[in-house]
């Protein structure tokens, strides 16, 4: 039994000379036989001396009983068909006086319960038993044999008392059986000697593993929170991962041990820290909130560098989930960048950035708390990158001074422009801070109209960083002020309120820059508030570079499934398959097309003055007319001159007319003349669209129309996406669509 295992072949030799000592007639060479096979018998020794086992299960002698009963957990465990065999003799086990053989049948019946459903419904109806023998223990007096620091065989209490988990699990009439015998446990046991602790924490196991009653349940939990006032530190690590099991079944409860727990955030052993930060976490909710954070801060700034990235990402989340006031949540998560900026996880900019850009009332505070806590300390990097967003969007509001939550700060825009440029220069600045900082100033290009000059300097000077994502975005902001300066202020014009996007969700939009994709795509109905609308907001490309089947406008008919290749429905009136469509097409007195009967011409430049004009869009009481006419210093530049009126009672506010056109021409849209359409036809808004083709040439493609194929050249699409001010024009207008044919 010393020497050799199972895996050793020379063990197969003994099986005979094991089976004899079974049968010896001195008990002690049988006991050392039955240590032998339960030690080291393999499955095919325990099969052929199953039966021995079980003979010497019956005996009478105690002694060999007890070895018996041990023996047979290993040959259950090694060959587990072989249990049916085992079950006569288990019935009179519980029987026995002898306390050895009662601690052993109860390991025997737990292996049996644990490995088979049958055999733990068999061994229900010993549950009066098993609390009859409880009871006996913890109610009977001195007994110097089985005595252990003043409690009658804890070893048997805390082996019956798992054995009654099992058996009440999912039960209720074992449940109720056992209740009582557990409430006296649990009011009897001694706590001030950890043999009482483990009985105690057996019953509280075996209390929450059943259906027990509420009463029970609170008294199992007040134990627990005993066990935290414990000076042993593994008591107080099992009692915090017990209470962290039991807390989403009983919240109520182990809220009352919250003050407790708290205060194990402060002790010295880190498991017991990271124990109770998670059970910390678990008590949030939202009448505590207020005083769980400011201990759980006060943890995060005292806490080693470990705990520092799992804590402030509880608190993010809490204050997400339980926050009572945008500001508070504001300030909760800028006080976590500031004790914790460089442990925070990756995603912590952008929730806080969303989180800012969706609370409106709350900009000018924030970006003032911003401003100063990063004042001269630039080592928390994501409180300066959220600082310099914040700085890029609402700088206006900081120089203004319009705070009203607390007294506003005095800062000029040169003093702003140089906590910028100081992140941008500084040695702790990551690449990705000082991006933010670049693009902050750039923003504040069109905040601060008396610095513009100031800005062109910094944004040249990183035109040759070596940063190759410092130098492109440099790269970009220096073409914005040279070739495209009329564009700027509506390109930095600050971010649209931020939604979070639901994977999967059914009003997910998908869109791609170019073709759709094959899957049907479905918009989001226009949201009832009325959103300002980027006038050079990026477009979607809808022809992609690729043949587009041609669109004609129709009647109102049942929208078409969308296939590969097709036009994104964007407005909903449009009919996307290119094939005939039943409903009658309506007299239109403008051709549909610009290029309709001109097919020879190369360019739309060679033609466009002879192009009549058109009304493209006439409805809701608005009205936009199209003139085209060549570029005299440029034949490749085509001028179309858009004329809007409103007929409406009211003026139409905030009108933005975009264009999108193929990738291989090139599009400027000039500023217009107003934003406002007065109403009753009392003024127009003008604005010139340039179209140049640098190739001189259209793209064709072949298509069958009425059994003929014909060669066409689509040279430009354009959509009217209108914003006003009355309700009824409160929802995006039709597309209008100029092509050829």
């Amino acid at each position: 039994m010393l020497l050799l295992d199972e895996r050793q072949d020379v063990h197969l030799l003994m099986t005979n000379c094991i089976k004899n000592d079974l049968n010896h007639s001195t008990q002690y060479v049988q006991g050392l036989a039955l240590c032998t096979l339960g030690c080291m018998g393999s499955s095919e020794m325990c099969r052929d001396l199953a039966g021995e086992v079980e003979k010497l299960l019956k005996t009478s002698n105690s002694y060999l009983r007890k070895k018996a009963a041990l023996c047979a957990v290993h040959v259950i465990r090694k060959v587990p068909e072989l249990m049916e065999m085992f079950l006569p003799a288990t019935r009179n086990l519980l029987n026995e006086k002898n306390h050895g053989v009662l601690h052993t049948s109860v390991v025997l019946l737990t292996e049996m319960c644990e490995r088979s459903p049958d055999m733990l419904a068999h061994f229900r109806k010993l549950v009066p038993q098993l609390v009859r023998i409880l009871k006996n223990l913890i109610m009977s007096g001195y007994s110097p044999e089985h005595d252990v620091s003043g409690i009658s065989d804890p070893f048997l209490q805390v082996r019956i008392l798992r054995l009654l988990r099992i058996l009440g699990r999912n039960d209720d009439d074992s449940s109720e059986a056992m209740n009582d015998i557990l409430a006296q446990v649990a009011t009897n046991t001694e706590t001030s000697k950890n043999v009482g602790n483990a009985i105690l924490y057996e019953t509280v196991l075996t209390i929450m593993d059943i259906k027990s009653e509420s009463g029970l349940r609170v008294l199992a939990i007040n134990i627990l929170g005993r066990f935290l006032l414990n000076n042993d530190k593994n008591i107080r690590y099992v009692a915090l991962t017990s209470l962290l099991k039991t807390v989403q079944t009983d919240h109520n409860a182990v809220q009352r041990h919250r003050s407790t727990i708290v205060d194990c955030l402060k002790d010295l052993d880190v498991s017991i820290k990271r124990r109770a930060m998670e059970l910390s976490f678990a008590l949030v909710n939202g009448n505590n909130v207020r005083g769980m954070m400011k201990e759980l801060l006060y943890f995060l700034d005292s806490c080693e560098p470990e705990f520092k990235a799992d804590c402030a990402s509880g608190i993010f989340l809490a204050a997400e989930k339980y926050a009572p006031s945008k500001r508070w949540h504001i300030d909760t998560v800028m006080r976590v960048l500031t004790m914790a900026g460089s442990y925070v996880r990756d995603d912590a900019v952008p929730s806080l950035i969303q989180l800012i850009t969706n609370s409106v009332e709350m900009h000018a505070y924030t970006v003032q708390r911003l401003y100063k806590a990063i004042l001269g300390d630039y080592s928390q990097q994501p409180l300066v990158q959220v600082a310099a967003w914040c700085i890029g969007e609402y700088g206006d509001l900081l120089v203004s001074g319009q705070c009203e939550e607390e007294p506003p700060i005095q800062v000029t825009e040169d003093e702003v422009l140089d906590i910028l440029e100081s992140i941008l220069i500084s040695n702790m600045s990551a690449s990705v801070t000082r991006g933010y900082a670049l693009t902050a100033i750039m923003k504040l290009s069109t905040r601060f109209t008396c610095n513009v000059n100031r800005v062109k300097k910094v944004v040249s000077i990183y035109s040759s960083s070596i940063d190759v994502e410092l130098q492109q975005r440099a790269v970009e902001y220096n073409a914005l002020f040279k070739k495209y300066d009329h564009m700027r202020p509506a390109l930095l014009e600050r971010m649209p309120v931020m939604e979070k996007v639901t994977i999967n969700g059914p009003t997910e939009i998908v869109q791609s820059n170019g073709e759709t994709e094959s899957a049907v795509l479905e918009t989001k109905p226009p949201p009832s508030g009325l959103q300002p609308v980027s006038q050079a907001s990026d477009l979607l490309d809808l022809l992609g570079g690729s043949d587009i089947t041609p669109v004609i406008p129709t009647a109102p008919t049942s929208k078409p499934d969308s296939t590969g290749g097709e036009l994104l429905d964007l407005l909903g009136d449009l009919n996307l398959t290119g094939s005939p469509v039943s409903a009658p097409v309506p007299q239109i007195a403008q051709p549909p097309f610009l290029l309709d009967g001109l097919p020879s011409q190369p360019l739309f430049s060679d033609i466009a003055a002879g192009i009549p004009s058109i009304t493209a869009y006439n409805k809701n009481g608005l009205k936009i007319d199209f003139t085209f006419e060549r570029s005299n210093t440029n034949p490749s530049v085509t001028l179309i001159t858009i004329q809007a009126s409103n007929s409406t009672e009211l003026d139409m506010t905030d009108f933005v007319f975009q264009a999108a056109v193929p990738k291989t021409f090139q599009l400027q849209l000039l500023s217009p003349s107003s934003s406002v359409i007065p109403a009753f036809n009392s003024g127009t808004i003008t604005q010139v669209i340039k179209v140049l083709n640098p190739q001189k040439g259209g793209r064709s493609r072949s298509i069958s129309t009425s059994g003929r194929t014909h060669k066409v050249k689509y040279l430009q699409i354009m959509e009217c996406f209108l914003v006003g001010t009355p309700e009824h024009f409160r929802t995006q207008s039709n597309n209008y669509v100029c092509g050829s044919s």
